[in-house]
């Protein structure tokens, strides 16, 4: 049996039939690491002992029947999001040898339950363009996206079966189409941002990476949890609940506006995919709120970015990559009107959004541009998720198409607000229906 191969909920089953131990499931692990890491570099730090000695605890209380139900289970976590036991760095060199006196709010949820946090991946600096080390598995010359490169590499080379990244504009959709996996953005303010470095509290989601809905859905379920110290949180949200069966649904294909910028390759491909998907799909055009969408989420992350990264650009500017340095800056002499108006532009988005969720299930359009691009001096552009994102809808990326390199290029699927559980509960079928 190749343990490499199988989901964590594949895993779970043979735990709790006792065909297999923690420990013996984390040394595979381990050793696939080992022989992989020189070439992927997915992660930050990782520590074999304490993950040797999480393991063993696991163990212990199976032996005794006091295991939790998903005990075990193995996690990578994006390093910008705070760990008591591992270094937080923001993939800076302004925060080497950072270590944090307490876990971020979803770091304790998973503590909880006794999911074993397997180490810190690599991010490109503060979440933003800078590069990390990390390079795509499916072919070491290309990217693998960003800012979540690391948590995205190691899920899709088997390294580890699920993680966590973040997403402001496309962080974590677009790394989950270029390395060819599952990467799931809840609904805004569904998991709490506590102990998560900011970009802009407009638009952070953090969010899941997994290679199966399985999976997906049980992280989710541990970390989509209301934390009074998020202000932007949502209560009583919960991927738990029924939902209503239904034995087709209403798909409405968008191009949006950043079609015309995607490669060929991609729009036809993705095109022939929905003339010949077996859904009842209908192609639909946004409305014209929509014409500026990208003008109004760079200006709400620009601002956002200033905001919460000033302090280092003032106090240590010189170890900042040149990348960073541009990014802040370019909010640094944004015009307060400007920023309002964008914001009150995403309001009508927001207004007319709903009224396609009216009429469609949900929305189909691409995950990212097309293939990774093959230049590890940049992540690829978000222009197909940030508007999604400021949008705060539930959204995935799916890997169902490849590109003129046989690499994969992920179907992005978007339900309205809340509908997280219903996002995953269409996604399954895509998956194993069409």
């Amino acid at each position: 049996m190749n343990l490499l191969k199988l989901n964590a909920f594949e895993i779970l089953k043979l735990f709790n039939s006792n065909k297999l131990n923690t420990v013996e499931y984390v040394s595979e692990l381990i050793n696939h690491i080992k022989l992989r890491e020189p070439n992927v570099k997915a992660w930050a730090f990782l520590n074999e002992d304490l993950v040797n000695s999480y393991a063993k605890k696991i163990d212990e209380k199976r032996s005794n029947n006091l295991q939790k139900p998903f005990a075990g289970i193995p996690i990578g976590i994006k390093d910008i999001i705070d760990t008591k036991d591992f270094p937080t760095e923001n993939g800076s060199k302004t925060c080497l040898n950072r270590q944090p006196k307490e876990d971020a709010h979803l770091i304790k949820l998973l503590r909880e339950n006794d999911v074993i946090i397997f180490g810190k991946c690599v991010t490109t600096e503060f979440a933003l363009s800078a590069p990390g080390k990390t390079k795509n598995p499916n072919d070491l010359e290309c990217t693998p996206g960003g800012s979540s490169s690391g948590s995205a590499a190691a899920v899709a080379d088997k390294m580890i079966p699920t993680s966590i990244g973040t997403q402001t504009g496309g962080s974590v959709l677009r790394p989950a189409s270029f390395n060819g996996i599952i990467g799931f953005k809840p609904t805004f303010g569904s998991i709490s941002r506590s102990g998560i470095s900011p970009i802009s509290y407009r638009l952070d989601h953090p969010g899941v990476y997994a290679r199966c809905i399985e999976d997906v859905r049980i992280i989710s379920n541990l970390i989509i949890s209301y934390h009074e110290n998020d202000y932007d949180m949502i209560n009583n949200l919960s991927l738990k609940e029924n939902i209503v069966e239904k034995s087709n649904y209403k798909f409405a294909f968008i191009k949006g506006p950043a079609w015309p910028k995607g490669d060929e390759d991609m729009k036809e491909n993705f095109q022939k995919y929905v003339q010949d998907s077996k859904m009842d799909v209908t192609e639909i055009t946004l409305p014209k709120s929509f014409d500026n969408a990208l003008h109004n989420h760079e200006v709400i992350m620009n601002g956002g970015i200033y905001s919460s990264l000033k302090k280092v650009y003032q106090e240590d500017k010189n170890n900042l990559h040149p990348y960073t340095i541009k990014r802040i800056e370019n909010g640094l002499n944004l015009n307060a009107s400007d920023y309002v108006d964008a914001i009150e532009s995403a309001k009508q988005m927001k207004f007319d959004l709903n009224t396609i969720f009216k009429n469609f299930d949900a929305i189909i359009t691409p995950a990212a541009p097309g293939e990774a691009p093959r230049d590890l001096t940049t992540t690829g552009n978000a222009m197909f998720n940030g508007y999604w994102t400021m949008m705060g809808v539930s959204a995935i990326s799916l890997p169902l198409l490849k590109g003129k390199n046989s690499l994969p290029i992920g179907v992005q699927v978007i339900t309205s607000w809340k509908n997280d559980n219903l996002l995953l509960k269409i996604s399954d079928d895509i998956l194993k229906k069409y």
